[in-house]
């Protein structure tokens, strides 16, 4: 049985960025994926890459290494990823004083710019002007995801590294070492490497736990609507200032909580909503979102009560989208407890690493894969250790 030095344990925008940042630096590596075709995150997400919002030493940054990277990305990887530059439309309700939601983005890397309801309505002519008191503006990326993943695995592949399709269903030991990966084991084959990473999302605590290894890795269930091409033009991305999910990512990830999320069947704090839209080149929209922590990865949503509610919270802001036909979908997406990706090996385990957890995911993955690639090889690097597993010891 061949040997190779990595296997990648899933295959959406962090994966497959790894990989291919695996194979760049010499290395021989295998690329899991259980579907034939994009699911999760990458298959659903926004594409929006918040460039501006590093707000530490740290994520200021990544940031800046996130967008240099992306914007020469599609000459890179010889693939169009529908890079763009917009304009990011963050919208205040028209009981709130803009001033002090203002004051709260000012020590962002680029803070965005309050205008008021007249300039507000120029940048974005959908917005209904009677229920907003301004809106925050600011430069915001974005590419398509989809393209982007089929990108960095041509060019992973043409490097020649290895995607198969098949499921991973618990981790390779070595009998006399337990503590030591030395695989994974599928349905119906083993792969053996001398390294694994975990880059599986929400589903990779689930993973690790069927083999006692616990992460302080959550996920959320993310819920949005998407359209087909529609004539309705949005010139921009637009999302509420004043946004829940970051704070429900924190109360559930609490350290106190960490046990709630080792069985299904808990909530570990109430569903939020977050009414956003975007459109992308094709003139399909994704609008949203609801996210709920439920601990179960199976867990039956209301999709009528949560389509319903999305449509009614989106038509406030923009009128014009709230009866687009559309579907419903969800997805889960993963984070961590201090809103850093874990990156980097598991403790007390050889062999085995983690590459997921990212709240800001488009911003930094580039940048954070090819850090580790490189650190596999022998580079040091002084900034990996800051989003190690360890911090939390």
């Amino acid at each position: 049985m061949t040997t190779v030095d990595w296997i990648v344990v899933g295959g959406g925008i962090t994966g497959s960025a790894l990989a291919y940042e695996l194979i760049r630096q010499g290395l021989s590596v295998l690329l899991l994926e259980r579907h034939t075709e994009l699911q999760g995150g990458s298959r659903f997400g926004y594409g929006g890459v918040a460039y501006w919002a590093g707000t530490t030493d740290l994520t200021r940054q990544l940031c800046a290494e996130g967008i240099s990277r992306l914007r020469g990305l599609a000459t890179e990887l010889d693939a169009d990823i529908q890079f763009r530059e917009l304009d990011l439309v963050l919208t205040i309700p028209a009981a709130l004083d803009p001033a002090p939601i203002a004051a709260a983005y000012s020590h962002f890397a680029i803070p965005p710019r309050l205008v008021d309801v007249t300039t507000a309505c120029q940048l974005e002519p959908l917005l209904h002007p009677h229920a907003i008191s301004g809106v925050l503006t600011v430069k915001h990326g974005h590419i398509y995801l989809g393209a982007t993943v089929a990108a960095y695995r041509q060019a992973f592949m043409k490097l020649g590294g290895t995607v198969e399709v098949a499921e991973v269903t618990r981790l390779l030991r070595d009998r006399t070492q337990p503590e030591q990966v030395t695989g994974v084991v599928c349905q119906n084959q083993t792969f053996q490497a001398a390294n694994v990473v975990i880059c599986a999302g929400a589903l990779g605590r689930k993973l690790l736990a069927s083999s006692s290894i616990n992460v302080p890795l959550y996920f959320t269930h993310a819920e949005l609507i998407e359209t087909l091409p529609v004539d309705v033009k949005l010139r921009s991305l637009v999302m509420p200032a004043v946004t829940k999910r970051f704070e429900l990512e924190a109360e559930a990830g609490r350290a106190d909580r960490d046990y709630l999320w080792d069985e299904p069947g808990h909530e570990p704090t109430p569903a939020i909503l977050d009414a956003g839209a975007i459109q992308f080149l094709d003139g399909s929209l994704r609008i949203g979102q609801v996210s709920r922590t439920l601990t179960d990865p199976q867990a039956v949503i209301d999709a009528i009560a949560s389509e319903q509610a999305m449509r009614h919270q989106i038509g406030e802001v923009l009128p014009a989208l709230a009866q687009l036909p559309g579907t419903w979908h969800h997805c889960l997406v993963s984070f961590s407890r201090d809103r850093l990706p874990l990156i980097g090996a598991i403790p007390a385990v050889q062999g085995l690493h983690l590459f997921a957890g990212f709240s800001n995911p488009l911003a930094i993955t580039a940048p954070l894969a090819q850090r580790f690639a490189k650190a596999a090889t022998g580079t040091s690097d002084d900034l990996l250790p800051q989003v190690a597993l360890t911090r939390f010891q």
